[in-house]
């Protein structure tokens, strides 16, 4: 029988090993996230923080569909509908009421955790004694996470993939001209009101399905599964651009997937350094405060060198 020390470490290994390809799945799914708000603060240069509340929106519809028996698939199709309306409505009160684009945000946030709750009908609801979208993945006779994370690629890249031609498209270059000089595309006969809200749309459909996809992954959804997630995706998409220069719209969704995945790695390796789980969010801001400061500081040190040369 091997002493305790060396099945204490084997389980360790495990868990690190587990932990992951946890982090690479979850990757995966919030990538979709990521290209979301590509589309509201990269695209449109819209301060979207609707994103909080459509996320749980898309896991609560998801989760409540389910157990009422509707199948899987149709659950986060209404999900990804749930999820533009919530968007279109975010537009709706910057582009027609004059709502301020951080505050109209804010509102939507709001008025979505109380429609959480009704859709719930409580804080939470467990799909782990009910069939989900990942069911038969999870009853073939292989590892668990090879399948699933191959499911999450695949829903990932198809996405991606379909982001990128929508934004070669009439519309798609509307809209990239709306958020790039508003008052140019507006001489073109362009309603940029209307692109705004179908910006906005698109964006949270994304985060809507990812949050539909995630809750069934997980097991469960929750009131409170999209608190803070605009920090740590923007965390993740600095991250991405960061590595992959943002010269084009297929790399800039390419950052946005990358640097999902990595931020989820470097959150794995920070639990493996002792991080405890409750400093995740201040771990989170810190990483995007470093991110976006540094290259400030380094353009101020060459603007000094600059003047002192002359």
């Amino acid at each position: 029988r091997p002493p305790r020390s060396t099945l204490r470490s084997t389980r360790r290994q495990r868990q690190m090993c587990i932990r992951d390809r946890v982090s690479l799945e979850l990757g995966l799914a919030y990538a979709l996230v990521a290209l979301g708000i590509v589309i509201s603060f990269r695209i449109l240069a819209f301060p979207d923080l609707t994103v909080d509340g459509s996320f749980a929106l898309g896991g609560a519809v998801a989760a409540r569909l389910i157990i009422e028996g509707v199948p899987p698939l149709a659950s986060i199709l209404i999900s990804v509908v749930c999820g533009f309306a919530a968007g279109c409505c975010t537009g709706f009160l910057n582009t027609r009421l004059k709502i301020n684009s951080l505050l109209a945000g804010i509102l939507m946030m709001t008025m979505l955790y109380s429609v959480n709750l009704r859709i719930m009908g409580r804080s939470n609801i467990q799909l782990l004694t009910v069939d989900t979208i990942l069911t038969p993945l999870e009853n073939l006779d292989i590892n668990r996470f090879i399948p699933i994370i191959l499911f999450f690629l695949l829903v990932t890249i198809a996405m991606k993939i379909l982001l990128d031609l929508f934004l070669h498209t009439q519309i798609g270059f509307a809209m990239r001209a709306t958020g790039d000089n508003e008052q140019m595309i507006r001489t073109l006969g362009v309603n940029t009101d209307h692109m705004t809200i179908l910006g906005l749309g698109i964006s949270n459909a994304f985060v809507a399905l990812s949050g539909a996809l995630v809750s069934q992954d997980q097991g469960f959804a929750d009131i409170g599964m999209g608190i803070g997630m605009i920090v740590s995706v923007l965390a993740a998409i600095i991250i991405g651009e960061t590595l992959i220069k943002a010269k084009s719209v297929q790399r800039m969704t390419l950052a946005a997937v990358i640097g999902s995945i990595i931020y989820k790695l470097i959150i794995s390796i920070g639990l493996r350094l002792g991080l405890a789980p409750t400093d995740l969010k201040m771990a989170t801001g810190v990483m995007v405060i470093l991110a976006l400061g540094i290259p400030a500081l380094k353009k101020g040190k060459e603007n000094k060198v600059r003047l002192r040369g002359i």
